[in-house]
């Protein structure tokens, strides 16, 4: 097990440092001068050659780009993303000022999502080609088709607006979170639904279950407590991956319902060409993903033996051999 452990947290820190330079070329590609820039941030709007020159010193701007990279990586793994071209103040600040807003949004998405995602799998496995299945693939497919921004929009007219169920704005308190953290949670659980539903299924064509059947075990017992359990790896894995697809669709939930959070301070971020705030965000969501798939393949490994060996020393199932001449 401990090999398993540290060859996924090796392939984590790899995957880190792959994002990591990827985003640092999204940095270094960006127009403008950064330094100029963080001037007229801090108010200055004519600064001086002197004045550029001190804070590109500062900021490392002038040495070779290797160098650059080495000041810029160790800052990360200090914390520091460097200062925003708007206001000037470190991107780390404005990320911990809106971090509970984002929080309480994601993880009641995610609730919600998980929830849902159970309700509609359970009952289209229960009767597979029934009506709750039909009924679930529709919603699941008409969910996937609109865009989230949409769903939002149309959620604030009709519920907001005209039905009186809520605020207009929110002010990043669980009081306004349910009608968000729903339209952000609706895409995830419609796919996270669909792979559950079809773990059961497969779960369900096992042989012991018709044991169990011939048991007496009835059939909501049957999908509770064998095929379920079955199903779970796959639906966990689908949904610490899911953790950093709601993260990023965070951003247009949270303009669409001006919810304060970090996703609608860096799409005002986009706007304003605020290259520090992007890299920042994007380097925070590829962290939640490499942390999310971290966490899921070591659970997988403990609740599976057979994970924790490599593929390439797994022994195939052997084949009864069967005498020759036999048919």
């Amino acid at each position: 097990m401990l090999t398993t452990v540290l060859g996924r947290v090796g392939q984590a820190l790899l995957t880190l440092l792959g994002g990591a330079v990827l985003v640092f070329a999204l940095l270094v590609l960006a127009p403008g001068d950064p330094a100029r820039r963080v001037l007229h941030a801090r108010g200055v709007q004519d600064p001086s050659p002197a004045a550029i020159a001190a804070l590109r010193t500062q900021l490392h701007l002038d040495d070779p780009l290797p160098l650059r990279f080495w000041h810029w990586l160790t800052g990360l793994l200090h914390g520091d993303l460097g200062l925003s071209w708007r206001t000037g103040r470190p991107v780390i600040d404005e990320f911990l000022l809106r971090l509970p807003a984002t929080a309480i949004l994601t993880v009641t998405a995610l609730v919600l999502a998980v929830a849902m995602a159970l309700v509609l799998a359970l009952a289209a496995a229960a009767r597979p080609g029934g009506w709750p299945d039909h009924v679930g693939r529709w919603i699941s497919l008409v969910l996937l088709v609109v865009p989230g921004f949409l769903i939002g929009v149309l959620a604030l007219d009709v519920l907001v607006v005209r039905m009186g169920m809520g605020r207009v704005i929110s002010d990043g308190t669980w009081g306004t979170v349910f009608l968000p953290a729903l339209v952000l949670a609706l895409g995830s659980a419609a796919t996270w639904s669909r792979v559950l539903r079809a773990g059961l299924l497969d779960a369900g064509s096992a042989s012991y279950l018709r044991v169990s059947a011939a048991r007496g075990a009835s059939a909501p017992r049957r999908l509770l407590v064998h095929q379920l359990p079955n199903a779970i790896p796959a639906f966990l894995t689908m949904v610490g991956l899911g953790t950093a697809a709601l993260l990023g669709g965070a951003p247009i939930v949270e303009s669409v319902f001006t919810w304060p959070g970090i996703g609608r301070y860096t799409v005002q971020a986009i706007e304003a060409r605020d290259m520090p705030v992007v890299v920042g965000y994007t380097m925070l969501a590829v962290l939640i993903y490499v942390v999310a798939s971290l966490v899921i393949d070591l659970l997988n490994a403990a609740i599976d033996p057979r994970l924790r060996r490599p593929a390439s020393t797994r022994r195939p199932r052997r084949r009864p051999l069967v005498p020759v001449g036999t048919s």
